[in-house]
């Protein structure tokens, strides 16, 4: 039976959420039901929400997803009503080569994940499909998510605080952790002091990097990133970056991460680099984007690496676990990074204090009533 859910729909590609109730069907294969009870609000869904993407019909977003199990399909094995769960973005089959291999994150067959063609859409609005986007639509009170996307959570973990592990952490820790391999005493670079950056931040922390420079536009970020692990911090609106950098390190640092998708920070994040060092790129470019490298200049005679990194190269199954235990350890500071809990028609105010860079960490939606 289908259920009627709330939901912040995106119709217009400007960027905003129009407040409608949705039909949500029964669990199919192996799919499981979730009852959301947190939803975080991330960059990549403001991204999505205002560009014409080309597909038909309003999109369903949110895929920092946490609540509770209400039904199963039959394929859904491990996985029973009244589990805590948080569901990711990272759609993988489990059974190409990438797969197998411990990179979920690089899986060949993430459509295996949706239903198929001919199939009932998950969800519907008005008798019309609505497409749910990286297979979570977590912004609804209920929601159908394919069982390897979903990740069991301990019943001590706060849903607030596991809706952004699903994501935030993930993307940013994982970048810290799986991508770069960031070692005791090398030094960080951080571009970008929102919830992804200052989960970098505190990931490189914990790392035992000696130096974590975070760089933002926004003061109050900045001061954020204080809180999160940074040693130094650099206002890029007033400074030059790439030099303060420079000036600290006295070479570079060892790892830069660009966290907001941005050509001009990106280039930023290769020259503050020392010789033989690495840049990540973590944050959503827009289609198209072009990054104007001196191949010379910038990568061969600094001998630097250029990474493109997709949710912090994480395998949910292993990480989320291994950061449940951190945040309870009182060790990863999920609880000062989610900034505000909202109810579902507060959505737009809470997109627009991101955009406004007003040192909001991250804000999640808890209420869906």
């Amino acid at each position: 039976m289908a259920l009627r859910a709330r939901a912040a729909l995106a119709r217009h590609g400007d960027g905003s959420f129009s407040i409608e109730d949705i039909e949500v069907d029964a669990p199919l294969g192996a799919e499981v039901l979730i009852e959301v009870k947190a939803v975080g609000l991330c960059q990549s869904d403001a991204h999505l929400a205002g560009m014409d993407l080309g597909i038909p019909g309003p999109l369903l977003l949110g895929h920092e997803v946490a609540g509770m199990v209400v039904g199963t399909g039959g394929q859904a094995s491990g996985f029973a009503a009244g589990d805590h769960v948080l569901a990711t973005l990272i759609q993988y089959c489990a059974q190409c080569e990438q797969c197998l291999a411990g990179q979920e994150y690089r899986c060949a067959n993430r459509p295996s994940t949706l239903r198929a063609a001919g199939e009932p859409a998950r969800a519907s609005c008005e008798g019309q499909p609505v497409m749910q986007m990286f297979g979570t639509g977590g912004f609804a009170r209920y929601t159908l998510v394919h069982a390897n996307q979903v990740v069991r959570i301990s019943k001590e973990l706060p849903f607030a605080q596991a809706a952004v592990m699903a994501c935030s952490t993930l993307t940013g820790a994982g970048a810290v952790f799986n991508s770069a391999k960031v070692a005791e005493g090398q030094t960080v670079a951080v571009i970008g002091a929102g919830g992804i950056g200052l989960n970098a931040i505190n990931a490189a922390q914990l790392a035992g990097a000696s130096k974590i420079i975070a760089v933002d536009l926004s003061d109050g970020k900045l001061e954020l990133a204080r809180g999160f692990g940074a040693t130094h911090t650099i206002n890029g609106g007033s400074t030059d970056a790439v030099a303060a950098v420079q000036e600290i390190t006295g070479a570079g640092v060892d790892h830069a991460f660009e966290m907001i998708g941005l050509q001009d920070t990106s280039l930023q994040a290769v020259r503050m680099t020392r010789v033989g060092g690495d840049a990540y790129l973590v944050g959503l470019h827009r289609p198209g984007a072009q990054l104007p490298l001196d191949a010379m200049a910038d990568i061969i005679a600094p001998q630097r690496s250029l990474h493109g990194i997709y949710m912090g190269s994480s395998s949910p199954q292993r990480d989320i676990p291994a950061y449940t235990e951190h945040y309870l350890a009182g060790r990863l500071k999920l609880d000062a990074l989610v900034a505000q809990e909202l109810h579902i028609s507060q959505i737009n105010e809470g997109f627009a204090a991101m955009r406004a860079g007003q040192g909001v960490a991250r804000s999640v939606i808890t209420d869906f009533s």
